[in-house]
């Protein structure tokens, strides 16, 4: 679909609705018409006429009244298809509804109401049309205390609120709402996953599935990361990563900062800022003018050393050798000098400011096993 193409979202200023326009948005999509509860009958009717696609999002799921179920959920649905089809416009219609929708509860039936009526005006009028079934969304924005486990959870943890787990081995499948905004980006294009049936359903993907247990354990990780400066597995596409991003989003403002522990003595200092089991540690450190840091080797520890302020020399000495190499670094002009295993040695400051160095380990220190023996270069 072409990026001037007008666009008919409802629900937009929601929780996906806010997530989709926000992507759209920066990728070029330039004719975005936003529908909300507040906007008058009139606009959707005049949405309707115009749209290229319709993305409809809108609905209810926390009424003070189950009827608010079917005339938000299945009475909206029924009325933007009809301002559709009164207009002539046979664009692809795309529906956000629930698993729910198996379920024989109010919210169920007015989402599976919601789901006839489309495919209904797909045998009248012949439009394409797509039907989502999401299981619970998780990401950015999503309001707490409200119909999200995650959201709560990942709130009343940033906040320092306790958080509670009736049930711990229970269940849950949960997609991320940049997937969910990826799937619905690619259906502009008829590239869908679905059921080959008479009423078929799409699907979001992937899905993953967590215990409440265990999403209760990731996330309060996240919170004590702060102290012991672990940072949980950010492979691609998993959900640690995904829910990791979700759960910074829900800081409080006065607190996205946390001190660091500085060890200082009359050298400098050397501060720890971030260690992983999978990707080790990386730590900061300061030396004054003329100081010497280091002079000691490791069996299987690696390191990569970057000056990114001042001047120094970096000393090696293989173990069995009398030879030295000395790499002269400066923050002037960046390079990273890998510390080979075997190899003795040191950093020097030998210009007339503090020199700070940016250092990496393949493994965070463990002062049970430091694998760090004395030995000058």
């Amino acid at each position: 679909m072409e990026k001037n193409s007008p666009i008919l979202i409802t629900g937009a200023g929601g929780f996906v609705g806010k997530n989709l326009v926000a992507t759209l948005r920066t990728a070029g999509y330039t004719d975005l018409m936003l529908f909300e509860k507040d906007d008058t009958p009139e606009t959707l009717a005049d949405y309707c006429r115009r749209a290229a696609f319709v993305v409809h999002l809108a609905g209810i799921n926390r009424p003070t009244d189950p009827s608010e179920f079917y005339t938000g959920n299945a009475g909206l649905t029924d009325t933007l298809l009809a301002n559709l089809e009164a207009a002539g416009n046979t664009a692809p219609v795309l529906v956000t509804s629930s698993t729910q929708a198996e379920l024989d509860n109010d919210y169920g039936k007015s989402k599976r109401q919601a789901e006839e009526a489309i495919f209904a005006h797909r045998r009248r009028t012949g439009a394409t049309v797509y039907v989502f079934r999401m299981p619970g969304v998780f990401g950015k924005w999503c309001r707490p205390n409200y119909n999200s486990v995650v959201a709560t959870f990942c709130h009343n943890v940033a906040h320092g609120l306790p958080i509670q787990v009736r049930d711990s081995a229970f269940s849950l499948p949960l997609v991320y709402i940049d997937d969910v905004v990826a799937c619905i980006l690619a259906a502009f294009d008829g590239d869908v996953m679905m059921d080959r049936s008479a009423t078929p359903i799409c699907h979001m993907h992937p899905i993953h599935e967590v215990t409440l247990g265990r999403l209760a354990e990731l996330i309060q990780g996240f919170a004590a990361g702060r102290t012991s400066l672990a940072v949980p597995d950010l492979a691609p596409g998993s959900f640690e990563k995904k829910l990791y991003s979700t759960y910074l989003s829900y800081l409080p403002s006065d607190q996205f900062s946390y001190p660091l522990e500085m060890h200082t003595d009359n050298r400098g200092s050397f501060t720890e800022f971030l260690r992983s089991p999978e990707r080790g540690q990386v730590s900061i450190n300061i030396s004054h003018p003329g100081i010497v840091k280091g002079n000691h080797w490791h069996h299987t520890k690696n390191e990569k050393f970057l000056v990114v302020k001042g001047e120094g020399v970096i000393r090696f000495r293989n173990i069995f050798s009398k030879e030295v190499i000395e790499y002269h670094v400066s923050g002037d002009k960046l390079e990273v000098v890998d510390i080979p295993c075997g190899y003795t040695h040191n950093i020097e400051n030998v210009g007339t400011e503090d020199m700070v160095t940016v250092m990496w380990a393949n493994e965070a220190f463990d002062p049970d096993h430091p694998d760090t023996f004395f030995e000058p270069v």
